[in-house]
């Protein structure tokens, strides 16, 4: 059988890609190496309680917001969604400085104002500065060609600069980056599009969802499969084959072959093109220019599963930061200076938490030692260090939440080499390849690649995160059936 579109790796851009192209008709199959759909978005079980890979919350779900329309898209409003604290759903601690970030833009205004009375008007500047880049998210799905699109002031300005425009106090300059341990802040080159969109949306409407990140994959999944898409796990693709600049089928480990017209790679553009067989003949230095280009950092995660009853669940995440912390250079191989803290959701107005993830920035040159090994096979040195990270982690964080030592049942953790087996993302990386603000056209990837019926989708074309990726999947298979098709539905309200 020869599909219309087959796609590599369901992580959410892989399989949003599946929903709007099965929508316009086509028979799709997705291939996914693991034994679970959902990439980032897999959760586990451990001893009883459930645990998340990497779904903590999303921003933008409000009605009327971009992701709301987004999911209204794709079938996925219909779910366990829990609005965080519209008052408080980020706090920033400084030392033992306690900052709130409020839902709504006015609120969200008012909160830091009270701490920053004399930045009043600044606050307001700058948030109108943020607000303008959320209202255009989804100029992307426009008709103006890639060059006009990144060579705004948005994107070829770093976010640090266009914050210390309208912020004249440091310390609030310090605190408003506070809740970026969800992107990888760089004072030279971090695009202020990527920082006001992913920032922006969470002032937006910020919800978790009750079963996590496992709960919006089945969804999706069962949607899929109601509409013909072909999926399927333990799939590992090795190879591309084909000739004459097409590639026309996809081989896996298992020795199946799965012919296609097209094909789209969720993973990693690097990862993905070495799949490509030689006789295709793709052009070198592309392939080149995109191993050369540089990935963010990844992350170290110590999900905890807690003991009946013993730590009161709080609907809001904690930023920590050590006294004097430099927001903007975070990174520590040594002790975490910077912690984020997130409550597992499991029912709708829970009174007490079953899980807490504890995450910090993590370079890959950390574990360098284990590179080579594979997933279970690390060895005793491995398990012995992330015991030591867990513990710093843990102990950073209990001196602001009481009682959370007494309270763990047990720990599981994850480093960059976790992300990069399960994933194949490359180094591990958290936020997929890094973003330049002084190389916009060379940094945020067109989805088309130099094979004819090759394209790329997922966190590392142009933004990261739920709402990124769910963007960047019409931006992808636009260049299939065109965007006004691809948008028609979501767009179609639009005033």
């Amino acid at each position: 059988m020869t599909y219309d579109v087959v796609i590599i790796g369901a992580g959410l851009g892989g399989l949003e890609c599946a929903y709007i192209l099965a929508k316009h008709g086509m028979n799709v199959c997705v291939l996914e190496q693991g034994i679970q759909m959902g990439g980032c978005l897999q959760s586990f079980k451990r001893r009883g309680t459930h645990l998340d890979a990497g779904f903590h919350y999303v921003g933008g779900l409000d009605e009327g917001r971009p992701l709301h329309r987004l999911f209204d898209y794709f079938g996925l409003l219909d779910l366990p969604w829990q609005k965080m604290d519209e008052q408080c759903f980020d706090e920033v601690v400084i030392g033992n400085e306690h900052y709130r970030f409020a839902q709504g833009h006015e609120a969200w205004q008012a909160a830091l104002a009270e701490r920053f009375p004399d930045q009043k008007e600044n606050l307001r500047k700058y948030d109108e500065a943020q607000a303008y880049v959320g209202a255009h998210l989804f100029d992307a799905l426009g008709k103006r060609t890639a060059e006009d699109f990144y060579n705004n002031e948005a994107f070829t300005t770093p976010a640090y600069d266009i914050l210390s425009k309208h912020i004249s106090n440091e310390k609030l300059r310090n605190v408003i980056s506070g809740t970026s341990l969800k992107m990888e802040l760089r004072p030279e080159s971090l695009p202020f599009y990527v920082f006001a969109q992913i920032n922006n949306s969470f002032v937006e409407g910020a919800y978790r969802l009750a079963g996590g990140g496992e709960a919006l994959t089945n969804q999706l999944c069962d949607n899929l499969r109601k509409m013909g898409v072909t999926l399927i796990t333990k799939a590992q693709v090795t190879k591309l084959e084909g000739k004459d600049g097409k590639i026309n089928a996809a081989l896996c480990a298992n020795g199946e072959r799965y012919e296609g017209k097209l094909f789209i790679s969720n993973a990693h553009p690097s990862t993905s093109l070495d799949l490509v067989s030689e006789e295709v003949g793709m052009r070198k230095p592309y392939k080149k220019r995109i191993d050369r280009m540089e990935n963010t950092y990844g992350m170290f995660t110590a999900n905890i599963a807690l003991k009946p009853e013993a730590l009161p669940y709080q609907n809001k995440n904690l930023f920590l930061y050590e006294e004097g912390a430099n927001i903007w250079n975070i990174y520590s191989n040594e002790q975490p200076k910077g912690v984020l803290v997130s409550y597992g959701c499991i029912t709708p107005g829970q009174k007490y938490a079953s899980s807490i993830d504890l995450l910090c920035p993590m370079q890959m040159e950390e574990v360098a030692q284990w590179t080579e090994t594979t997933i279970g096979h690390r060895g005793a040195d491995y398990e012995a260090f992330k015991a030591r990270k867990a513990e710093q982690c843990i102990s950073f964080a209990e001196k602001h939440i009481p009682g959370l030592r007494e309270a763990i049942d047990h720990v599981y953790t994850s480093t960059p080499l976790t992300y990069r087996d399960y994933t194949g993302t490359r180094n591990g990386s958290a936020y997929g390849l890094r973003k330049d603000a002084n190389n916009t056209l060379l940094t945020f990837l067109p989805p088309k690649t130099p094979v004819e019926n090759l394209l790329l989708t997922g966190q590392n074309l142009n933004l990261h995160g739920i709402l990124g990726v769910s963007m960047t999947s019409f931006v992808t298979c636009s260049a299939i059936i065109g965007m006004d098709a691809a948008t028609e539905q979501l767009l179609g309200n639009r005033e």
